[in-house]
């Protein structure tokens, strides 16, 4: 015989006052967590109440029911209606719809309530967020309606995004949060598919990893061929950035490459016909030169375009202006607002003043020819006014300089030249009436020896004139490379590189000598005749910094197999102590293509291990040497860690080593902190760290 079924009888539902309603301490929920009450109540004036109220009828001592009805589940819908009510949008009348339980335990009831509340997976999420977008709401909107920023929802549709087929795989738990972000970064939801399968296969399925392979080969736009093209107009030409929205990505990845050189090669080709207009013998155009790429050549300079008498009295009234701007606010910690854009103009204007066109001599540019490429900062680089040895007219002989007055002591001594001179000693009984014939050439040999030992003992005792005369020959050889001028035998060699190290040239040191060299040759006369008053008018510092310089060209510290040099090598790190050198504050990183790329894993690990502590090097241990690299160039970016043929004696391994070493929890790979993981979603969400508090004993309960 059949057993019959037990119907169930569901608890009836009412509408009851507002004022009816108290809440109850048999609500488990104590801690605060999901929305805030604000953001509740102003989403029930949005939607209404879409969950009733589970309540139980108030009874007194004698078991009779009171007309009030407490409430174990549902007490933060409660207390954001009760904001409502005290912010007069709500009357304390208003029916609410409720569920009353007059059986069981009420924290029965509160705990059910909680506990089998299933959590929306965030691909629901996701999804939901996409059909809202494609029924016309913008993100903006959105992001007001679910009380989240408009970049949340940016993510949320960046995530339901991604290939069907990997968001299957992510609903059935087949990836991580973290995995799917990554996949993000490209659009293309072939691409993301082949890189899907090639992780099937790989044992490495780290986020940074699946980042890598949809961005390889890309050009990241802090590129100087991205900068020197433009994003915008590489995008406009048809190009695809790869983005990421939930990390930095320093502009994101150019993906077409050819684009990207055809893009530069033809800006170069157009800029370099406008400079080719000025006239040079020749042009060489690149992206790139090689460091050292003039050397041998001399570079002919012209004169800066003077400024007309309005531009110099303009000048001159922004530069009143900038100082006394500057006196007024010295001692500020903050300037204002519109002082500081003020500032920023003038400083601008100065400059646009002070960057005047150079103006060469035509029969100079004739000869001469010029570079054009692109600097650092992706802006065009244009090196005018290089000449050729074989362009350079031919040298004057040394006789026709007398003409000119530069061997006019030589000549009242009597000396005409090489021609004019006697070859062998006259005649002892040569009579004295014939006349006042040429000094010998062995005389005057004889002579100008004992002139040269009296000449260095009197420098010996003056090293100011010594000095100015170092100073003096060095330059020459240096910005006009006429080392005949002087008469003292001091020559300043400068190396080329003749191996080229990766971002040789466009480092922050090449750059700053460039730089500093341009500023010492506009600041030296155009003709060496001139250089000797120039310089002796000069004060202390300017010659000593002119004289720094150029010494500081003639340093060789490079390695070569061929040539040992160990004392060269010692006096290097001797020097290197004295002037304080730091190569991480020169600008020098380690990175794939200029060290760990080219170093045995064993080296990489030791260097994490250096920067970062053992524990950080434990973690990317397991990784193929390409992806170790790669990772150990992202944990040393900031540690200012260096390889120990950049090391300067007496200075720290690395600025952040003994933080390392005391912390060890370094987590090598981690992306909770990406915005948008599983961490940092969760924290996306609104708190009610701001909920209201009340004063009624019975308002403990939060839920």
């Amino acid at each position: 015989m059949a057993t019959a079924v037990q119907k169930i009888t569901l608890s009836p539902s009412r509408d009851i006052p507002f004022n009816k309603l108290l809440l109850s301490q048999s609500n488990v929920r104590r801690v605060k967590a999901g929305v805030s009450i604000e953001e509740l109540a102003e989403d029930i004036v949005r939607r209404g109440l879409l969950q009733g109220l589970s309540v139980r009828p108030v009874v007194d001592q004698a078991g009779i029911e009171t007309g009030m009805f407490e409430i174990p589940a549902g007490g933060r819908r409660y207390r954001a209606l009760e904001l409502l009510v005290k912010q007069k949008r709500l009357a304390k009348t208003a029916p609410v719809p409720c569920i009353v339980r007059d059986s069981g335990i009420a924290e029965e009831d509160s705990l059910a309530e909680n506990v089998q509340r299933a959590p929306l997976h965030p691909l629901d999420q996701f999804r939901a967020f996409l059909a809202l977008r494609e029924k016309g709401q913008s993100e903006e909107e959105i992001a007001a309606a679910f009380f989240v920023s408009a970049n949340v929802v940016k993510q949320r549709l960046k995530l339901a995004s991604v290939s069907p087929a990997l968001l299957d795989f992510y609903a059935e738990d087949g990836m991580t949060l973290d995995q799917l972000m990554a996949f993000t970064v490209s659009g293309n939801h072939e691409r993301q598919e082949q890189v899907f399968e090639r992780l099937k296969v790989s044992y490495d399925k780290q986020p940074y990893v699946i980042r890598r392979m949809l961005t390889e080969g890309a050009v990241r736009a802090s590129d100087k061929r991205a900068q020197f093209i433009g994003v915008d107009a590489y995008v406009a030409a048809g190009g695809t950035v790869l983005r990421d929205l939930f990390q930095g990505d320093d502009g994101g990845w150019l993906q077409d490459v050819p684009l990207v050189d055809q893009m530069t090669a033809d800006k170069l080709k157009a800029e370099s016909e406008a400079i080719a207009a000025e006239g040079w013998k020749w042009i060489e155009v690149a992206p790139d030169f090689a460091y050292g790429h003039a050397f041998g050549l001399r570079q002919v300079r012209g004169e800066t375009a003077p400024l007309a008498a309005e531009e110099e009295a303009s000048r001159d009234a922004l530069q009143a202006e900038l100082d006394r701007l500057s006196n007024e606010y010295q001692d500020a910690d903050d300037l204002p607002d519109a002082v500081d854009e003020r500032l920023s103009e003038l400083e601008t204007a100065i400059e646009g003043f002070d960057n005047r066109p150079v103006l060469f001599d035509a029969a100079e540019v004739e000869r001469a020819g010029a570079f054009v490429s692109i600097g650092a900062d992706g802006q065009l680089r244009v090196e005018r006014g290089y000449v050729r040895p074989e362009d350079e007219l031919p040298a004057k002989p040394e006789t026709e300089l007398s003409a000119d007055g530069e061997d006019e002591r030589a000549m009242a001594a009597g000396y005409e030249g090489p021609e004019a001179a006697v070859t062998a000693e006259p005649d002892a009984d040569a009579e004295e009436d014939e006349g006042v014939s040429p000094i010998s050439d062995r005389l005057m040999t004889e002579l100008t020896s004992h002139r040269t030992l009296g000449l260095r003992h009197a420098l010996g005792e003056r090293p100011d004139v010594a000095f100015l005369a170092a100073l003096h020959v060095l330059t020459l050889k240096t910005f006009y490379h006429y080392g005949s001028d002087s008469c003292l035998e001091l020559d300043v060699k400068s190396i080329s590189f003749g191996t080229q190290a990766p971002g040789l040239n466009d480092s922050a040191s090449a750059e700053a000598i460039r730089v500093r060299h341009e500023s010492w040759a506009k600041a030296l006369p155009k003709e060496s005749a001139d250089l000797w008053e120039a310089l002796q008018a000069w004060d202390g510092d300017s010659q000593a910094g002119l004289f720094a310089h150029i010494v500081s060209l003639s340093v060789n510290a490079v390695y070569e197999p061929w040539n040992r040099r160990p004392r060269a090598f010692a006096h290097a790190d001797r020097l290197a102590q004295a002037v304080d050198l730091d190569m991480a504050a020169a600008g020098w990183k380690p990175t794939v293509d200029n060290f760990l790329g080219r170093v045995t894993k064993a080296r990489i690990l030791q260097a994490v291990a250096q920067a970062k502590g053992q524990r950080a090097a434990d973690r990317i241990e397991h990784l193929k040497k390409g992806d170790m690299a790669a990772e150990a160039e992202t944990l040393l970016a900031d540690t200012a860690w260096l390889p120990e043929p950049l090391r300067t004696v007496g200075q720290p391994l690395t600025h952040a080593a003994s933080a390392a070493t005391e912390q060890q929890h370094v987590e090598v790979g981690d992306e909770s902190t990406a915005i948008g993981g599983e961490t940092a979603m969760a924290e996306d969400e609104p708190t009610a760290e701001n909920e209201t508090a009340h004063d009624a004993p019975h308002a403990i309960a939060a839920e």
